[in-house]
């Protein structure tokens, strides 16, 4: 079998891999129907994140399971299914508290762009879709892998209601799928931030009221021009930089909320100020399992198309060119097709 393999910065290859198998009574072994290229990815790929050694990448997926182990009892062979990029068994404390994503039996999902996967804690991980979708929706369940998972989970952290104001700092894909969910949520302005005109059409379609082209200090600005000098009662953080944190507290009204799903690097809070900024924050990796059931019943009612964030589609063994197109920002997302 062979599947994308990071070497180091900007070296990504598609390999020779050995074929993956059950290990655990409790694994399942998918045929992976779509996976993806991350914006997480991105940062290992630049070199912005250190890797020990040849690391295996992908953790986006859907697809048929094709064998389970003795000790799997809610998924079986031939079910179509969708899974996080954390494993969870869905019934430790953290779990039940709605936090799979640190479930005490946790691992991260890391060799999904090939064509087989093996997903530990299949009982717990996995959601099977009410039958074997058609091709057209696969893009949108794949979303609910990850991304939609998390810009969903930076809308709630960030304590979306109806008829809120929000501001979404990010335009990538999980940036993009939080305005989505913050209009799917029921708020009535959704301030998007974008540099950029296809992301910025896309962010209206999916729900956004206003762009903001500003960064920093002026994005902060015009976003108090734009709510009177008050802020937003939500603010979802989808970078991890230093400046997008900052913008995003900054951006947020006193007794605020800040959802924050972006990877942190290099990101440092001043305690002194963040307590005179009187804002709650709420994050890290997103708990996508929690959300799956309905995320995925939102996509085959055909009530949201969050795959259009996909604006480029290659074969997996053009993989390299799908992570390029990302980190040169001529592509959104790169989806993948065995």
């Amino acid at each position: 079998m062979r599947g994308a393999v990071l070497y180091g910065p900007r070296d990504i290859r598609f390999e020779e891999r050995e074929a993956p198998k059950i290990v655990a009574p409790t694994d399942a072994i998918i045929r992976i129907a779509v996976t993806c290229v991350c914006g997480s990815d991105l940062w290992p790929y630049r070199g912005l994140q250190p890797i020990q050694g040849p690391t295996p990448m992908g953790h986006e997926y859907c697809g048929i399971v094709e064998e389970v182990g003795s000790a799997v009892k809610s998924v079986k062979p031939g079910q179509f299914v969708i899974g996080s990029f954390a494993t969870s068994d869905n019934t430790c404390p953290h779990c039940h508290y709605g936090y799979q994503s640190s479930c005490v039996q946790r691992e991260f999902i890391s060799r999904a762009q090939a064509p087989v996967l093996r997903v530990p804690q299949a009982d717990g991980t996995l959601v099977p879709t009410p039958g074997v979708p058609p091709d057209e929706m696969l893009p949108s369940l794949l979303t609910t892998s990850d991304v939609l998972g998390t810009g969903w989970f930076a809308a709630d952290a960030a304590n979306v209601k109806p008829g809120s104001t929000v501001a979404v700092v990010g335009d990538g894909a999980v940036g993009l799928l939080g305005v989505l969910s913050a209009k799917q949520m029921g708020a009535e302005r959704i301030i998007a931030m974008s540099r950029h005109d296809k992301r910025q059409k896309l962010a209206r379609e999916f729900g956004a009221t206003d762009i903001v082209t500003e960064r920093g200090d002026e994005g902060v600005a015009r976003i108090m021009d734009l709510t009177n000098g008050i802020g937003a009662d939500s603010v979802l953080e989808c970078v991890g930089t230093q400046e997008s944190m900052m913008q995003a507290i900054h951006a947020a009204r006193p007794g605020g909320y800040v959802g924050y799903v972006g990877v942190p690097h290099e990101v440092e809070l001043n305690g002194e100020a963040l307590f005179f900024e009187h804002v709650h924050l709420h994050g890290g990796p997103a708990p996508v399992r929690k959300y799956l059931p309905k995320l995925i019943d939102l996509v085959w009612s055909g009530k949201i198309n969050p795959g259009r964030v996909f604006d480029l589609t290659l074969p997996l063994d053009q993989v390299a060119d799908g992570y390029r197109a990302m980190d040169e920002r001529r592509a959104i997302k790169a989806l993948l097709r065995p």
